[in-house]
Parts: C-alpha cells; sequence; structure tokens
C-alpha cells in the first residue's frame, strides 16, 4: 500500500542525518528518464521523491540531446529500446497539447550520399517496416529535391520517415517533473547520493542533504549510474563508457533553409551526423562520437566543429558564410554493450536504468511505463490517480506564440532571444525554481542567443542575486 503523500517541496536543508523524506519510492537522477519515470509513479499513486545531485536537472547527459521524437524505425528490433521508443513516441503525441509542449511536424530523410549508402537503404527500409513504421517510403533524388530544394545535388536517395519530429528537450521533463510534483511528488537537489542501506523492506538512501527512506529506489543516474550501484552494492553489472558529441548550432536565418530532419544512413555505431532544425529557431549539426574517459569533459575543439560546419554546407551549400550561434558537446551514456542495461533486483528493490543513450528523450516514457511493470511484479501496489492535475510549461518554441507577444511583460531581458522579465521571474519561483544560470537558460532561452549572454548576463546577476547556491557573477551567463 502507498504511504502519506509529502508535502510538495524543492528543496530542504538538512544535517546528514537529517531525514528528508519518507516515500514508497526514490528516483536518483534529475534527467530526462529520471523525469519521465518519476511522472508516471506518481500517477500511478505512489508518494514520491527525485533525488537529484546537481541544483537543477537536465544538468548530465539530457541537457545536450538532439531533441528528435523518434519512430523507432532503426532501433534493434523486438528489443526493449524498440518497445519504449514507440510507446514513448505515442505517449509524446497524446498529452504534448495538454502539457503546452510544442510539437515540429519535420518529418526526416535518411538521405543516401553514395552508392554504398543508397544499396544499404533497402535494409534500412525493410528493417524500419519490419519494425512497426508503416509510412516510410522511398523517394527519388528529384523527390528529395521537391521536398528540400535547398540540399545538395550529390543526393541520390532517400527514406521518408513521416512521423520524426522535433520537440523541445528541456521544457519536456521540466513538464513531466512538474506533473510530479503537482501530484504530491517532490524534488529535491543538490543531494548526492553516497550510499544506502536496505533493512529487508526499505531503504535508507545517504545524500549530501540528509537521509530518504524509500521503499523502492529506481537509479536513473545516467552517466553516473554504475557508479551509484558500485557506491550501494560494491558492484555493478555495467560500465559507462562516456561518448562526446560535438554540435554546431547555426543562426536562425538558417533555419529557412531545410524542412525536414536530415538523417544519415545509419551504422552499426552510431546514428551518424544530423542535420535538423530545432524547436528554438535555429538549425544544428551533429553529433560526433568521440570515446573519452571523462563523464563531465563537454569541451569542443576547433578542428571538429569546422569538420562539422563543414559537412552541414556539402549537404546545404546555401549555409555556406551563415553565421554560427553556438558550439557545445553532449555525451551519451554508452556502454559496453548496445542495448539498454535494466538491471531489476528484487530482493533489494532495486532498479536500475543503464546505457539509455540517444533515444532517451522518446523513450523515456515508455520505460517510465515498464517500470511500473516491474514494480508490479515485485508486488508494488499502488492505486492510480483518477484526477490527476496537468501542468502546463512556458511555450519556448519559435514557431508559436511567445511571451514577448501578449502585453504586460515589463522588459526584454535577453534581446537575441526576446526573453522577457516576466518569464525570468516565473522560472525563478514557482515550485521547481530554476537552480542555476543553466537552468534559467533551459526554462527560457536566456542567453542562447548570438552574444552568448555577453549583453544580459549583468542584467541576469542583479534578477538571479540570492536565488542561486553559487551566486551569478558577470560574465558567467557565457557557459
Amino acid at each position: 500500500m502507498t504511504t502519506q503523500k509529502q508535502n510538495t517541496t524543492n528543496t530542504q536543508q538538512g544535517s546528514s542525518n537529517t531525514l528528508l523524506a519518507d516515500v514508497d519510492i526514490a528516483v536518483v537522477g534529475g534527467g530526462v528518464v529520471g523525469c519521465g519515470v518519476v511522472r508516471r509513479l506518481a500517477l500511478a499513486g505512489a508518494s514520491t521523491v527525485l533525488i537529484e545531485k546537481a541544483a537543477d536537472i537536465l544538468d548530465g547527459a539530457s541537457k545536450g540531446n538532439s531533441a528528435i521524437l523518434h519512430t523507432g524505425f532503426d532501433a534493434p528490433p523486438g528489443s526493449l529500446e524498440w518497445e519504449c521508443v514507440q510507446k514513448g513516441h505515442a505517449e509524446y503525441l497524446e498529452i504534448h497539447e495538454s502539457m503546452n509542449l510544442p510539437l515540429l511536424k519535420t518529418g526526416a530523410l535518411v538521405a543516401a550520399w553514395s552508392t554504398d549508402e543508397e544499396e544499404r537503404l533497402h535494409g534500412v527500409l525493410k528493417k524500419g517496416l519490419n519494425n512497426g513504421v508503416e509510412d516510410l517510403c522511398l523517394l527519388s533524388q528529384a523527390e528529395i529535391k521537391s521536398r528540400e530544394p535547398h540540399l545538395a545535388d550529390g543526393v541520390r536517395a532517400a527514406i521518408h520517415v513521416p512521423r520524426e519530429y522535433v520537440i523541445d528537450p528541456w521544457s519536456t521533463p521540466l513538464a513531466y517533473l512538474l506533473q510530479a510534483v503537482d501530484n504530491g511528488g517532490r524534488a529535491l537537489f543538490n543531494a548526492e547520493v553516497t550510499g544506502g542501506e536496505y533493512d529487508g523492506s526499505h531503504w535508507l538512501l545517504k545524500t549530501a542533504k540528509g537521509k530518504v527512506r524509500a521503499r523502492y529506489v529506481i537509479n536513473c543516474a545516467g552517466l553516473y549510474g554504475d557508479t551509484l550501484d558500485q557506491a550501494v552494492f560494491g558492484e555493478s553489472e555495467f560500465t559507462i563508457m562516456p561518448r562526446k558529441g560535438q554540435f554546431v548550432v547555426f543562426d536562425m536565418a538558417a533555419s529557412k533553409l531545410v524542412n525536414s530532419v536530415i538523417l544519415p544512413v545509419p551504422s552499426e555505431r552510431t546514428k551518424g551526423i544530423v542535420l535538423f532544425p530545432t524547436i528554438f529557431g535555429n538549425m544544428m549539426v551533429g553529433p560526433t562520437a568521440e570515446e573519452q574517459d571523462s563523464r563531465d569533459d563537454a569541451s569542443v575543439d576547433k578542428e571538429t566543429l569546422e569538420m562539422l560546419a563543414s559537412k552541414a554546407v556539402n549537404m546545404l551549400p546555401a549555409l555556406a558564410g551563415m553565421p554560427v550561434t553556438a558550439t557545445y558537446a553532449g555525451i551519451r551514456t554508452a556502454t559496453e554493450r548496445k542495448e539498454y542495461r535494466i538491471i531489476t533486483d528484487s530482493e533489494r528493490n532495486w532498479i536500475t536504468l543503464g546505457g539509455i543513450r540517444s533515444t532517451g528523450l522518446t523513450s523515456a516514457l515508455g520505460l517510465a511505463h515498464h517500470v511500473l511493470d516491474l514494480l508490479n511484479e515485485m508486488g508494488a501496489d499502488f492505486t492510480a490517480i483518477t484526477n490527476p492535475v496537468v501542468p502546463q510549461v512556458p511555450n519556448l518554441a519559435e514557431h508559436l506564440p511567445r511571451d514577448c507577444h501578449k502585453p504586460g511583460f515589463e522588459e526584454i531581458v535577453c534581446h537575441c532571444e526576446m526573453v522577457t522579465k516576466r518569464e525570468i521571474d516565473a522560472a525563478l519561483g514557482g515550485k521547481i525554481p530554476a537552480g542555476s544560470i543553466s537552468g534559467l537558460k533551459r526554462r527560457t532561452r536566456v542567453t542562447m542567443g548570438r552574444c552568448q549572454g555577453f549583453y544580459c548576463s549583468a542584467r541576469l546577476a542583479e534578477l538571479t542575486e540570492g536565488k542561486f547556491e553559487t551566486p551569478l557573477g558577470i560574465g558567467d551567463a557565457h557557459e
């Protein structure tokens, strides 16, 4: 049976011995998967807490995803990833309007640029159809050019994937967590889990802020999922092998040059480098796939960025001379095996979701259902909420009305991205306030534009004074 729900709070101070929460389920990790899981479990009627070691959600691998809503056409057939991607795609389409989450219906083209790639397209098409994505079709060069007139003449053929869309990579998990909180859940930040003890019925997790008691624990710690298992159990069944992906973000003017997500013919190792529009009105190219030891080195290098920009121009010649707004890198949670690493310890009520890589933004909702099924198999018995609260997040999409289009916004703080003071004030308040300048950027688009915070950082330091554990200094907005 469920325990009594906790009062909704977002942060709580306390000594290492303070009991911060006593709940049915603790979800460790505030990435997109953790946010999706805690939402589903809260809606299922469990008392929940999300525990995140950073000052805000999406501080790890999730902040660097490419924001594509995948169909699963190229997922391993019959795999858990395939199942979760398809379920996640369907549920996102079902809920996005009610939560004010944007959807850019771009479709995608898996484009072949060589004879070898063109021959491999037939295998990709067959795999996609077998995966249940039945609206795929082959396009000739003429058909491609009618859809994408700016693509280089070297494109030979493509598979059209109509239901691959672009979504908001940051508001989406925020909406998931907000729904968990609005329906009785909690979120703890700056609370890294350092260990835990199981007494035969409940876990007592040790965090940097205090202790959390929970009947079940879901490890969604992403890049540190294996180290969390190691800290608690003394071993882990998988090893994170960080894979860096660098991106180049072109100016908003570039978005008029392409309508679709331009996908490469995938390889066994990677989905490859993608050219795609963003929900924020830019165009991007990336990611690379660079193996490295560091789990937090998200640096970029000039040679790689020039290669990406050159590849983008080769595909879309009109990009030549287009200004670059930003560059960044994300780190994917690759492991020694390609598939998702889902590990269930039913004797100790612990589930680990490891190795959730490129498709995590889409599959998070499907994974959440899978976790609930696993909990039910363990004997969990929750009563689902019959009329859950459904929150709405502010729109950040460029193709829909923004806050700056409504009267009474008082002041435009970030002129590059047209972010209002009203938006910033709202993001700094509420049930899950931004905990850092990065969190504020992901909630409002502030500092994302051409100047990368150069002109608005002083004003942001004023507006955020006393709001962050680490105060924002002049120039810090460039991160």
